[in-house]
């Protein structure tokens, strides 16, 4: 079957290089690419009209969302198997071979790939030991795959609805509720990989977690992940301070055996990380691990209510949109 793979992009001239380069270098060629342009300002555009390598097509939609992008990309595609992934991706050389393979050997309707940190400081090493899960974590029954490394076939797309277009972000994660929804567990290649980078700073770190738990918000995705995490920050560590003053001060020895526990799993994970790293390097990394925990913790404490209260304020446009999208699905 031919292939398309799609991505979105917007001012990614920096990173795309590297994107066109590996896939140009795939080992199984693709036999088109779609880029949904969001309205990009920095080059980027003068980068894909110099693009020869690849039977490459883009299309300019200025201020599309990336699920309008990656809607608009695959509509256009010619390939029964729509392969997806993002700008700011290093592509493993064999990616495309082995995510398609399920869909045109085992007739499977969509395949789940798999993404690793590309990181290059020290910071870097700490975020993605903190965030990221390692393969060892995953279960394969339930893991969900972000759309920087996930393919389908067109008409699972077409039966879903598409990604949800009233969605910024968690889109991908809507767009598999709804594929597992038709077609069950997907399989999991974790051989089709994609290497990205993690945010390189706090403040970038805190915007995106902001907007992950927004998105959160509005999808009304992981109630009880986002009430654990109030019940932690607003009610059992002021609980334990307050017990500690007015009770008995041993209670605050609580706080030694709760506190190390949220940092274990990224510490575990920076242990199989930072081999390249100097001892100095390995005490700094192990510092972040708990900042930038507590750090994304935060961002979705504050991002979370910001996306119920979006959800309640739209839900007759989103009523509207999910009715569109049963009605399209079933013709």
């Amino acid at each position: 079957m031919k292939v398309s793979v799609v991505v979105t992009v917007l001012n990614e001239a920096a990173s795309l290089p590297y994107l066109l380069a590996g896939l140009a270098a795939q080992s199984r060629p693709p036999d088109e690419v779609v880029i949904c342009d969001g309205g990009s300002t920095d080059g980027t555009l003068s980068l894909l009209a110099a693009e020869t390598r690849l039977p490459l097509t883009v299309i300019s939609l200025p201020g599309a969302n990336i699920s309008q992008g990656r809607n608009t990309a695959i509509e256009a595609a010619a390939g029964e198997i729509i392969a997806a992934t993002d700008a700011g991706v290093r592509l493993d050389p064999n990616w495309l071979d082995y995510i398609v393979r399920p869909l045109e050997r085992d007739g499977a309707q969509v395949v789940s790939g798999f993404f690793r940190p590309d990181v290059t400081t020290v910071f870097e090493t700490a975020m993605a030991a903190t965030v990221l899960p390692e393969l060892d974590d995953i279960r394969a029954e339930r893991f969900l795959p972000s759309s920087r490394s996930v393919a389908f076939l067109k008409t699972a797309w077409a039966a879903a609805g598409g990604y949800p277009e009233w969605l910024d972000y968690c889109e991908d994660l809507v767009f598999d509720f709804r594929l597992r929804d038709l077609y069950g567990v997907f399989p999991f290649v974790p051989q089709a990989v994609v290497y990205f980078r993690p945010r390189s700073n706090l403040q970038a770190f805190f915007r995106q977690y902001f907007h992950y738990a927004r998105g959160d918000g509005k999808a009304d995705l992981w109630r009880k992940r986002h009430a654990a995490r109030y019940s932690t920050y607003l009610l059992a560590i002021p609980l334990i301070a307050v017990g500690g003053v007015f009770i008995a001060p041993w209670i605050w020895a609580l706080y030694l055996l709760a506190l190390p526990a949220m940092f274990f799993p990224g510490w575990r994970r920076l242990a199989h990380l930072w081999t390249d790293l100097s001892a100095l390097e390995k005490t700094v990394a192990f510092c972040w691990v708990p900042i930038i925990r507590i750090v994304g913790d935060l961002a979705k404490l504050a991002g979370y209510p910001v996306g119920v209260v979006w959800r309640w304020t739209h839900r007759e446009e989103i009523q509207a949109a999910e009715l569109s999208r049963t009605l399209s699905s079933t013709k």
